[in-house]
């Protein structure tokens, strides 16, 4: 008993498969390509002007007074540093707190500008005085800048 064989099912299913095939390989590269070129448009910063980001302007964003862009840590740093010359180190201390809350993103920096404000206050208003404004703000951070700047 001889069995017959299909010579069309051995090599495959014809143009679909040729077809199927080509899809697998290029879909992938497409839907990549088009999402890598969505995320460049979305604004991330959370300012409204001008959130489209072309990958010729990544490339030209050291050029320009324009251009210089200060994080929000260092930011919200200098205005509150600022502010310390004005007011006291409790108000100061309130505002990071609020400016933490606001932004969660601004917790990871949270410790570092606390320190920075006790350093500050310290040269502003003496150890002892600024010793009295500590509070647990960011890890009582501030009491150890406080500390650092004494020693």
């Amino acid at each position: 008993m001889k069995h017959s064989t299909n010579q069309q099912t051995r090599r495959g299913r014809g143009p679909a498969r040729r077809v199927g095939r080509s899809l697998a390989l290029v879909l992938p590269v497409v839907l990549v390509l088009s999402g890598t070129l969505a995320v460049t448009r979305v604004d991330w910063s959370g300012n409204s002007s001008d959130s489209v980001l072309t990958a010729s302007a990544a490339t030209d964003v050291t050029t320009g007074a324009a251009a210089v862009r200060r994080a929000p840590q260092d930011v919200l740093r200098d205005r509150l540093l600022a502010e310390l010359q004005e007011k006291d180190p409790g108000t100061v201390l309130t505002h990071l707190q609020q400016a933490v809350a606001e932004r969660p993103s601004l917790a990871g920096h949270c410790v570092a500008i606390a320190r920075t404000l006790g350093r500050a206050a310290v040269h502003r208003y003496g150890p002892s005085r600024a010793q009295s404004y500590a509070r647990p703000v960011c890890d009582t951070s501030f009491a150890s800048g406080v500390t650092a700047a004494q020693s």
